[in-house]
Formats: structure tokens, sequence, C-alpha cells
């Protein structure tokens, strides 16, 4: 019988109840023929591989990493939760020694779902990976954990639930904000004052090919994880660099993400987006399986591909190079960046516009974090929509110091909700609480 290397474990949700409409890419057959694909070359009969069924995130699962207006019932569907518990499945299997790796396999997405969730952007409303971080944290203690996000859209959402979190490496490989969807992502988003440099950023030009992206993972990702020394590394796997893939501008293959996968060798993968869902997702989904398990990938191809649908320019090979040593730089020189960066300063505060475009509303947020050298600093951010909604959020990190986490229940005790109608929140991630009034 033919026998995997590595234990994996495989989890499928494909929630076809679920979809934002019948044309949308993000609708019930996504994952179709992605799962035609795994049963018909009869990948679930190898020795080692195994398969787990998904089951629902609670609402405290959610609430760890999220303050959703005004509820967490109110923001997600049933979907959305087995989504997020199929995720922390994979992980338990792997936490538990049950298998090497795990691949959740899920739907909906969620890395553009931030800290406050008003509704839905980017086809995510809750994040994925954050909920199944922050549960393995919770239930296995706490670990340092790499993200490499290889979606082509910016994971602007893990980027906000981390950029106060140095145990937490956010590292995203995508096209450049300047040309694609949410606009974010560049080198100078480098994490905030307490995890200065801890979030990394590599925009990659569009028609970017299979040499840019395994570049990349050589002369930046690898060399930074390698520094970082983190106890799981997880890949935020979208699958919208594909050649075909009707949203994008990229040239990765099947073979690209698989070469990714063996190279990178991720403890858990989580599925992201991805929408040419019958030229692509079928065969990377499979390179994957068959990197992660260490089996041959060699064979697996589009029916369509061709050396020239993933080549790059001698232009784009020379920006690419050039983007990985100034980041691999910056990455080096953090410690003194974030001094100059922080030099007298007892607060930092910074105001950002989120767009929510499946929902068609703006968030406006006023952020303030306090400077602190013994964790990740209370943070409380102001947060309005075009649509009349005003809270006021405050966060106390999972590593919270005394002063900070006194703080933190000082301001939410002393704030009025006549001047936040729809809710004062605490996130006492130290306590395992949400407070609201």
């Amino acid at each position: 019988m033919y026998k995997a290397k590595r234990r994996l474990g495989l989890v499928f949700f494909p929630a076809f109840d679920w979809a934002i409409s019948p044309t949308h890419p993000e609708r019930e057959e996504r994952l179709l023929y992605t799962q035609d694909q795994v049963f018909e070359e009869g990948i679930l009969d190898i020795e080692g591989i195994r398969e787990y069924r998904p089951r629902l995130a609670s609402t405290g699962d959610v609430e760890r990493v999220h303050i959703c207006v005004p509820d967490v019932q109110s923001r997600t569907t049933e979907s959305h939760l087995i989504a997020a518990g199929g995720a922390i499945v994979a992980a338990e299997a792997v936490l538990k020694g049950e298998v090497d790796k795990a691949f959740a396999i899920i739907r909906p997405p969620g890395h553009h779902s931030f800290r406050i969730v008003h509704g839905a952007r980017g086809f995510c409303n809750i994040n994925m990976e954050a909920i199944m971080l922050e549960y393995i944290r919770r239930h296995y203690g706490p670990k340092r954990i790499a993200i490499v996000d290889t979606d082509c859209h910016h994971g602007d959402g893990s980027q906000d639930i981390y950029w106060h979190d140095k145990d937490t490496l956010y590292i995203s490989l995508h096209q450049d904000g300047r040309t694609l969807f949410p606009g974010t992502g560049f080198l100078n988003e480098f994490g905030g004052p307490n995890a200065f440099g801890y979030t990394l950023n590599l925009p990659l030009p569009p028609d970017t090919g299979e040499e840019g992206f395994l570049y990349a993972l050589e002369h930046f990702i690898l060399p930074v994880l390698a520094e970082f020394k983190p106890d799981l590394v997880i890949n935020s796997a979208g699958q919208d660099n594909h050649y075909t893939d009707p949203i994008t501008n990229m040239r990765f293959s099947a073979q690209g993400y698989a070469r990714l996968n063996d190279r990178l060798q991720p403890d858990i993968v989580v599925l992201e987006g991805g929408y040419s869902i019958e030229g692509a997702l079928p065969y990377v989904n499979a390179g994957i399986i068959l990197a992660l398990a260490g089996l041959d990938y060699s064979r697996v191809r589009e029916p369509d591909y061709t050396p020239e649908k993933v080549a790059q320019s001698p232009r784009v090979s020379e920006y690419i190079a050039r983007l990985c040593d100034e980041s691999y730089q910056a990455w080096q020189q953090r410690d003194t960046l974030r001094e100059e960066y922080i030099r007298g300063k007892k607060e930092i505060s910074r105001r950002r516009r989120i767009f929510y475009d499946t929902e068609g509303l703006m968030e406006t947020q006023q952020e303030t974090t306090r400077v602190c050298h013994d964790c990740g600093g209370v943070t409380w951010i102001d947060s309005r929509t075009d649509q009349g909604r005003h809270i006021l959020a405050i966060f106390i990190p999972r590593d919270a110091c005394p002063r900070c986490q006194e703080e933190g229940h000082a301001l939410f005790e002393s704030s009025q909700t006549i001047d936040y109608p729809d809710g004062v929140f605490l996130q006492d991630r130290l306590e395992d609480k949400l407070f609201k009034k």
C-alpha cells in the first residue's frame, strides 16, 4: 500500500449551503472540484493520510479574537463557525500528536477580518487562522507562531489582529496593494510600537511568476523564520496567485504551490482564497497535500500548463530581489528601528478608514496603544461606521503586564455608554473574557 512519509490530517468543509450570492466567486461549488479530485485520485486511501470531521467553534472561541458588533450571532452563520471549528480540529490533530501536519480545506475564508467586526469584507466575516491560533494558546500553552500568508490579497485582517503581538510573526507575500484589494500590505507596515518588526509585507508586482515566489521564499521568508524560531508555522494558503485565477494577475502554478509547501514545511495549512475553481484549485490542493505528506508531486500538472504561463520578466526578477533585500535588512534592524519609533512617547495613535466591500460600509478607527516594554500594551479603539454605529473597544493583550491590565479595566469602568451608543467592549485576553456594557 502507498504510504505517506509524514502523517497528514485533512479537514474538509466545502460549505455547500453557503454563498455570498449565486454568481459570486465565493459560492457553493468553489471546493466541489477539489473534493472530487481528492476522492478520484484515492488520496484518502493512502496510508498515513486521515480525514477529520469539522466541528462548531464556540462563541467564546470567536470572542477570544474578535469584538463583533453587536454580537457574534449577528455577524456569523453556522458555516462560519464550522469553518473556524475545522481549523481548530486540524490544529488539535497536530498538537495531540495524531498527525505530523494538517490541512484545513475550508470555506468561507477569514484573513480580511479585523479585531472589530461590523460585517463582511473581502468575503470574510471572522478570521479562521486567528481563532485557531488563540485556541491553541489557550489550550496548549504559550507558543511562538509564524503565519506565512500566501494569498494573492494582503491579509490585512490577520495583520490587524497580530499588529501588537511579537510572539506572532506575520509574513505576507501578495500582489502589490496599488493594484489589488485591499490596497494595503507595504514595507512600512511593520507592526505596532510593542511588536515593531513582527509584521512583514512583501508586495509583489503583477505578473510575478514561479521564479519570483520561490526566490522570496528562499531569500526572505526562510531566513527570517530561521531567526524567529517559531514553535509552529501556519500557511494561510490563498491559491489566487494561480495563473488562471479570474480576479488577480499572477503566474503561480500547482507545482509552485507544492514546492513552496515542500520547502516551507508548515505544521498547519488553512485554505484562504482562490477562485479558479475548476482550472486551479483541484491541482493546487492535490499538490499541497502530496507535498505535506512527503509524497511525489512531480506529476501534478494543470491540463493547460505551459512554462510560458508561469514565466516572469527580468524586470520583475530584479524588483523582487531588491524588495527581499530591503525587507530582510529592515527585519534585522527591527530593534533599532523600534527605539527610534517609540523614543519619547508614552502612547502611539493611528487613524484608519476600513472599507467593508461586501457590505458597502466604511469604518473609521482612532486607535491608541500604550508604549510598554513588558507586554503588547493595552490598546483602545474608537470605532464609527458611516451607517451610524459607534463603539469603544479596549484590548488587553494575552501577555499583559499588571499595569496594562489595570489601565484597560479602569478605562472600561470610566467610559460612558452615552458616549458610545452601540457599546463599550473590553476584551481581556489574560482572563479570556469579553465584557460589554
